[in-house]
């Protein structure tokens, strides 16, 4: 819901301002229609139903694998594609992976969503619907900004929704950005915003192979990003995940593990999380399980905090990297 849109709405109408509180947490309980808020009088719900529609994105199509995953392909008012993933997991986790761009403008060479044409900035309601769209059905309790575009880049309207996450169930500590390595969106959120976690994705030990799969390192190398994420240690006092995509011949050698693990210091500010290539158009194949297990050794061994990523999703393009915006999906994979 355009939250924004409401609170004007209930002052035009001459309602006092608790009544956009008592909208709120219905929609945060899992609310679906302005019928079911039965605290508001009713003159006043048919009014706001003429006027404020109960979400700002329209379904356009969803897909659910059979490990329990779930996609949606959601369209804002203007247009835009955007897409949200709800994992399932066997000890009761519900984690959300939401967007905070349509599109994404950094075109990393092994994601999906950058090879779409970039939309804009969501707004904090279009981050929020992707959540309560989920919440109708049930309870999330995590949630990560590893969706569609970089968060950092519209810093404002991730904190603005993160801040609102508790309510739906997911708290500060259950939350985690992920940042290309948006250098002044580290340091500010070093130093304001909820206690939420941060999340690097890195990808390459050095410069020159970070450069070639992630141009925006030729603004933000890793020295720097690296040394603005010790000050969100040192500020916040939560490790940094480092996301590292293992790539078969480019990223994956045991040589090159080591050069990664001389750069995370200090040890107790990170932990790798290496991630299995998930296939897009990109020209790129995934490391072999034996040279993931090889390169997480090689971390562990000098005393580098390395784990690796479950894949979720996969079937029906929803795990890292694939989020793209095409239509049409399945309405159920694997039956």
């Amino acid at each position: 819901m355009d939250l924004t849109l409401l609170e004007r709405t209930i002052e035009e109408l001459g309602e006092p301002a608790y009544r956009v509180r008592q909208v709120w947490r219905w929609l945060a309980r899992g609310a679906a229609s302005w019928e079911e808020m039965t605290d508001l009088p009713l003159a006043l719900r048919r009014e706001l139903a003429a006027r404020v529609p109960i979400s700002t994105l329209a379904v356009v199509a969803s897909a659910r694998a059979r490990d329990g995953t779930e996609k949606v392909l959601f369209r804002t008012a203007d247009g835009k594609p955007l897409e949200a993933v709800l994992m399932r997991y066997r000890d009761g986790r519900r984690s959300l992976c939401l967007s905070s761009q349509s599109g994404c403008p950094l075109t990393c060479t092994f994601c999906q969503t950058g090879r779409m044409r970039f939309g804009r900035n969501l707004t904090a309601s279009e981050i929020l619907d992707q959540a309560l769209h989920f919440r109708r059905d049930e309870r999330p309790t995590h949630a990560v900004f590893m969706g569609m575009g970089e968060p950092l880049m519209n810093l404002d309207a991730v904190l603005a929704a993160c801040e609102r996450l508790p309510d739906i169930g997911i708290a500060h500590r259950r939350t985690a950005i992920s940042t290309v390595g948006w250098l002044p969106g580290i340091e500010r959120l070093a130093r304001e915003g909820p206690p939420v976690r941060l999340a690097l994705s890195l990808h390459a030990p050095n410069d020159a192979l970070r450069s070639e799969l992630m141009p925006i390192n030729e603004r933000y190398p890793i020295a720097a990003v690296l040394d603005a994420c010790r000050e969100w240690w040192r500020h916040r006092r939560r490790q940094v995940f480092v996301e590292y995509l293992m790539l078969a011949g480019v990223n994956d050698r045991y040589e090159q593990a080591l050069e990664l693990a001389a750069l995370l210091r200090p040890r107790e500010a990170f932990c790798v999380n290496l991630i299995p290539y998930n296939p897009t158009d990109a020209p790129y194949r995934g490391s072999s399980r034996r040279a993931i297990d090889a390169f997480r050794g090689a971390l562990e061994e000098r005393s580098v905090r390395a784990t690796v990523r479950l894949t979720r999703g996969r079937e029906i393009a929803a795990a890292c990297g694939q989020l793209a915006a095409r239509q049409p999906l399945a309405a159920v994979a694997g039956g």
